[in-house]
């Protein structure tokens, strides 16, 4: 622009064009400049043709009775998406699945520059929908938009019962389309086919808050139930990394393990073999074993003790006493088998074989106090105890895999029962697990 030039002036702001009802005289407002194709008379509920300068009538239908309110009244202003957008029509529609309708709400917005922009809404759940800017690629059972592959979710027919507002389009109460949704969260790829004419939209999901947010309505919006199509669900979308996280803290616990077990001495330091008299069962006199030397930096010290009983048991008073110092560690074990036949078949519990690891016992020389008592009528019975330096304990790792293992798989399980309700709404409703499970009994 040259100097001197004057400035051109500024495109005039768009204003609604004022209207009367042809059936009931109240005032008609068109917000969307002329490219309304239909306007709904908010007073006596007929649908005019917006384009006829008379507003011809071109349906008259009963008003609705059921939550026919819209949510965000019409003519509602807010910036949504960073675009400044007003409400400017609203139709209630349903499906029927098996005898039940389900009822959801759209509300078309409008901006002078933008073009138009929808909402809809179900049980609280809200979708930002517009139109595909190419056509996807569909078959049965997925589809392809963008190069995101989308899942077939249902097959249903969308019947307008209520509306409205305006409309670029001919709308019409008691219109039946066709509406295939494919989703792949937190989107919905749909098509709705009315008579031989397809439209693609895709939507996104919305919480509640964020639409009253960007509206600035008052209260707060209503609870969503339910899960919903394309719900998205954050323990879904983290699952993958969350296992990957477990098997990596899996694989470093079996390294750690493997490496604490090469280097533990594991050195044996008294292998004996003591008789327990059936005279003395009751009560035999404690006695001491040969002194051993526990060498090496101060560790674990493991005592195993085996008897053979059968339908008896063996009780041991142990204490581990440095002879140099006269420090002890005092402790008591038990050797217990029993076994037998019932109406439920055979039975058995305890062992014959007990192992206890004493931790953090210094070097130095050592013996064993010993005090057997027995099953009065426990027959006379060898017992074997053996003593070992240095030994690898790996309950601890199992104890720290099992907290690892323990919260993967509650995340897990939550995933799953989150993707089996969405699924449970769909054309691909899982088995329900009890019906599976009485399946399997009947079998």
């Amino acid at each position: 622009m040259s100097a001197g030039t004057p400035p051109l002036p500024e495109p005039p702001k768009p204003q609604a064009k004022a209207l009367n009802c042809p059936k009931c005289g109240a005032a008609i407002a068109l917000r969307c400049f002329g490219q309304a194709e239909t306007v709904v008379c908010g007073s006596c509920h007929s649908i005019l043709d917006a384009k006829d300068p008379n507003l011809a009538i071109l349906q008259q239908f009963e008003a609705a009775t059921r939550d026919d309110k819209p949510l965000i009244p019409l003519g509602t202003r807010g910036k949504l998406r960073g675009t400044d957008y007003e409400v400017i029509g609203f139709q209630r529609r349903h499906s029927k699945v098996e005898g039940i309708s389900y009822y959801w709400h759209e509300y078309l917005l409008f901006n002078p520059y933008k073009g138009f922009r929808y909402l809809s809404e179900y049980n609280g759940h809200w979708n930002d929908i517009s139109v595909c800017k190419q056509l996807p690629m569909a078959e049965a059972s997925s589809a392809n938009y963008l190069g995101e592959i989308y899942k077939h979710f249902q097959t249903s027919d969308a019947n307008t019962d209520f509306v409205l507002g305006e409309f670029p389009w001919q709308v019409r109460v008691g219109e039946h389309a066709v509406v295939t949704d494919f989703i792949h969260p937190p989107r919905v790829l749909s098509s709705e086919k009315l008579d031989k004419e397809v439209t693609w939209s895709i939507g996104e999901y919305m919480y509640g808050r964020e639409i009253w947010d960007a509206f600035k309505l008052p209260d707060r919006p209503p609870e969503a139930t339910g899960v919903y199509e394309n719900q998205p669900s954050s323990v879904t979308t983290n699952l993958t990394s969350i296992w990957i996280a477990f098997a990596a803290f899996a694989i470093f616990l079996l390294a750690f393990m493997a490496g604490f077990d090469l280097l533990s001495k594991k050195d044996p330091v008294l292998h004996e073999t003591y008789q327990l008299n059936r005279a003395n069962a009751k009560n035999e006199a404690s006695f001491v074993t040969d002194v051993f030397e526990l060498t090496g930096h101060t560790s674990n010290v493991q005592v195993k003790t085996y008897a053979p009983v059968s339908n008896h048991w063996v009780y041991f008073n142990y204490a581990l006493i440095n002879q140099d110092t006269g420090q002890a560690w005092d402790f008591g074990r038990e050797v217990s088998y029993y076994y037998g036949y019932d109406s439920d078949g055979s039975w058995n519990e305890g062992k014959q074989k007990d192992t206890i690891v004493i931790p953090s016992v210094p070097s130095g020389h050592y013996y064993l106090r010993i005090e057997p008592e027995a099953d009065p009528s426990l027959p006379g019975i060898p017992y074997t105890v053996d003593v070992t330096r240095d030994v690898p304990v790996f309950e601890i790792y199992g104890i720290a895999f099992v907290a690892l293992l323990l919260p993967v798989l509650f995340i897990s399980w939550r995933a799953y029962t989150f993707e089996r309700s969405r699924w449970s709404e769909s054309d691909h409703a899982p088995t329900p697990i009890l019906q599976t499970q009485s399946s399997e009994d009947d079998s």
